[in-house]
């Protein structure tokens, strides 16, 4: 190549393996009442699972809280988005409501809020599972 005055370009090769690769399936979160969707696996801000029943100071009233799984989170957690009026009329704390039908999803708290794991999460926009249906597209 020495001796052309332009630079030396490099065609990139595609092999099969490339063009066979298949994107990952998307999950998408939708209120459960209207199905308008309320976030998407983006959205979501993981957290680092906590212990369970003995990080909350009132603990479970069964008494045995000895080598218990902890169960599976309760909510997720997710970036303010532009659907949450609370949160952009100026709100600390309040209760997120689905913008097409005013059901009730869950609530947020920018001093953070307790998983239902025990993780503490700060900022915290809270979306109760079991208010949303978890679709893959």
């Amino acid at each position: 190549m020495e001796g052309t005055s332009g630079p030396c370009v490099q065609l990139a090769t595609t092999t099969n393996s490339d063009l066979e690769t298949k994107p990952k399936p998307q999950v998408i979160y939708r209120c459960k009442r209207c199905r308008r969707i309320v976030a998407a696996q983006e959205n979501i801000v993981p957290h680092e699972r906590g212990q369970g029943e003995k990080c909350f100071k009132w603990r479970k009233r069964s008494g045995d809280l000895t080598e218990k799984e902890p169960s599976e989170c309760s909510s997720i957690f997710v970036e303010p988005m532009k659907w949450m009026q609370a949160v952009h009329e100026g709100h600390v704390e309040e209760k997120l409501q689905c913008m097409g039908c005013k059901a009730r999803l869950g609530s947020f708290n920018w001093a953070g809020m307790q998983c239902s794991c025990g993780a503490w999460v700060n900022p915290a926009f809270q979306l109760h599972k079991n208010r949303l249906d978890e679709c893959q597209t």
